[in-house]
């Protein structure tokens, strides 16, 4: 904000040329006033005893909106079309005791309350709640736990929320009072199918962890014949992807023939909800179908108190989650729907962050599995964080010229504009929650690459409000998560081990830049030697996000043909790789 310092002025007459000189400033725009806190407008934001007579803590969210179509708390986002969402912690807040909200409040996509222009809106908050930890590290936190909704603060059951209201904002500093005197109901539990099985199991390492009962689940597709074949064992697929409740790719039904088309902006075509019902319904066919593969494919629940999963590693913020699943979890799963249970049965595949996990799980437990078909993933070079090298750059927001500064672009559009920056994503994230609480991308990232911070959550890898980078983070990046850099330096023992497994496919223009660092990495593969890495890695011409390697289709028809593009071509490389006396033949019906 530019400032005129006023000097003091001997004469009446110099003061009123300076008064002028002032407000022809201001008229002219030369001079930005920021309204004072004062005249900003303040929520007092309370619950009442009949929704908890104890005390609570958690984020409190104020959500103003101009769109009547839906709850404010439901128009949340980091898109242009984001309504406005101002965040404040609350620790310990009492039953009828207001949390004020006011201009020192994180702010988004309006920076701060100050910033809101006179005019009628629709004010809605909602109080997310947080549990209190006693890690085994010896450090205390204060996190949402996933309560079977993903981590989503605007559904998330137990959260309260007040009831949408309509205000006039005007330059006067008025208080409104917001009562949040709702609750989101529990999330009711899919019932079991032909198909779809649902486990969920205590795990003993993630409960020693995090000092209270913690949890994994799964979904597990079984194939035709599971129950009439009991001889049958079984080769296991983990198809990583964020959380999920249900397998949506895989429906019984055929489309229904009342269900409204809806329009995919990302994808610019209307009715995609009936295609994805269309896609979902052959998957069916084919499933059932007498010549596809038998095999149980598993999509893994890890929501956490961070995220919606954990990457499927070890780190030191959330524990020992790539240990819990590989030792707990799968061991669990392939004993109760007669797994074969070795490393030639077993494949890892999915896209974004499952594409991640596939490649991360395939490398730090390469005798598990026999390959890893890898999709537009989560950086797997750091030194392209996105569009970020956050070993050389100083500041995670900015392009640093000569002379000027350039913002960083975040997410694209299919002809290359810029959707959001790299600021306006983490000022999202931190309207949404401090200490890495949001819930979203970037939080989730640094919680899971990053060291334990001294007050007990995630060391940032660069500052949210001025994207200044922490080159002692971007170290310990390095040495434990950045993939191609972990490849490289271990290849000598680790190649041999992941020879031939390593799959790679994303879109020349990834919506998050994500193929930056699969040209990277790929320059390194075709380097290999002694061994070779044997792999592929294809690109496709001008694809968006989740291009998983069909050329022959568009983006948005072949990502949703993970399972059928990719579990054949697992059946030819264990035909190919399995050991002597391996049974390639009890689940072949």
């Amino acid at each position: 904000m530019n400032r005129l310092h006023l000097q003091f002025y001997p004469t009446r007459r110099a003061a009123r040329i300076a008064c002028a000189i002032f407000c022809s400033l201001l008229i002219s725009g030369s001079v930005i006033l920021r309204a004072q806190s004062n005249t900003a407008p303040k929520f007092a934001v309370s619950f009442p005893a009949e929704r908890s007579n104890v005390a609570l803590d958690g984020r409190v969210l104020l959500l103003l909106s101009t769109d009547p179509s839906a709850e404010p708390r439901m128009q949340i986002d980091n898109s242009p079309r984001s309504q406005m969402v101002f965040g404040v912690d609350v620790d310990g807040l009492q039953p009828g005791k207001p949390a004020i909200v006011d201009g020192a409040a994180n702010g988004y996509p309006v920076a701060s309350l100050r910033d809101v222009k006179p005019g009628e809106y629709t004010v809605q908050a909602v109080l997310h709640r947080y549990e209190t930890f006693h890690r085994a590290d010896g450090k205390t936190v204060k996190l949402p736990m996933d309560r079977g909704e993903g981590q989503h603060w605007n559904i998330a059951p137990g959260n309260l929320y007040s009831k949408p209201q309509k205000i006039t904002i005007a330059q006067d500093g008025k208080t409104f009072a917001v009562g949040m005197d709702q609750e989101i109901a529990p999330i009711a539990q899919e019932a079991d199918t032909k198909y779809v099985r649902h486990v969920r199991i205590q795990s003993e390492l993630l409960t020693k962890f995090w000092g209270k009962p913690m949890y994994l689940g799964a979904l597990i597709l079984v194939p035709e014949g599971f129950d009439e074949h009991k001889e049958a064992h079984y080769p296991l697929a983990i198809f990583h992807d964020h959380f999920v409740s249900d397998f949506s790719d895989f429906r019984t039904e055929p489309p229904d023939p009342n269900l409204k088309p809806d329009y995919s902006e990302r994808f610019h075509i209307s009715g995609y909800n009936r295609i994805q019902q269309e896609e979902g319904y052959k998957f069916y066919k084919q499933w059932s179908g007498p010549n596809f593969p038998r095999i149980l494919v598993v999509k893994v629940q890890h929501a956490n108190p961070y995220y919606d999963d954990s990457y499927a590693v070890n780190s030191a913020n959330l524990g020992p989650y790539g240990d819990a699943i590989e030792t707990e979890l799968l061991p669990y799963i392939e004993k109760q729907f007669r797994g074969i249970g070795q490393g030639w049965a077993r494949f890892v595949y999915g896209g974004s962050t499952g594409g991640w996990e596939s490649l991360a799980v395939q490398m730090f437990y390469p005798d598990d599995y026999n390959g890893a078909f890898v999709a537009c993933p989560d950086p797997v070079d750091f030194r392209e964080y996105t569009v970020i090298d956050i070993y050389k750059d100083k500041n995670a927001f900015y392009l640093q010229g000569a002379h000027k500064q350039v913002e960083q672009p975040a997410e694209r559009n299919y002809l290359g504009q810029t959707l959001a920056t790299q600021r306006d994503m983490n000022a999202y994230e931190l309207a949404l929650g401090s200490h890495s609480r949001s819930g979203e991308q970037y939080d989730i990232w640094q919680a899971v690459y990053g060291p334990v911070g001294a007050d007990g959550y995630p060391q940032p890898i660069f500052d949210k409000r001025t994207g200044e980078i922490d080159p002692k983070v971007a170290e310990y990046w390095r040495e434990h998560y950045d993939l191609r850099a972990i490849l490289e330096k271990n290849w000598a023992t680790l190649g041999p081990k992941v020879q031939g497994k390593l799959h790679i496919y994303c879109g020349s223009a990834d919506t998050y830049f994500l193929n930056n660092a699969v040209y990277r990495m790929e320059d390194f593969l075709k380097r290999t030697a002694n061994p070779s890495y044997d792999g592929e890695v294809k690109y496709g011409d001008r694809a968006e996000h989740c291009w998983n390697g069909d050329p022959t289709l568009p983006n948005y028809l072949s990502r949703l043909h993970y399972n059928t593009m990719y579990l054949p071509k697992m059946m030819e490389r264990m035909e190919k790789t399995a050991p002597a006396g391996a049974d390639l033949k009890s689940w072949r019906y």
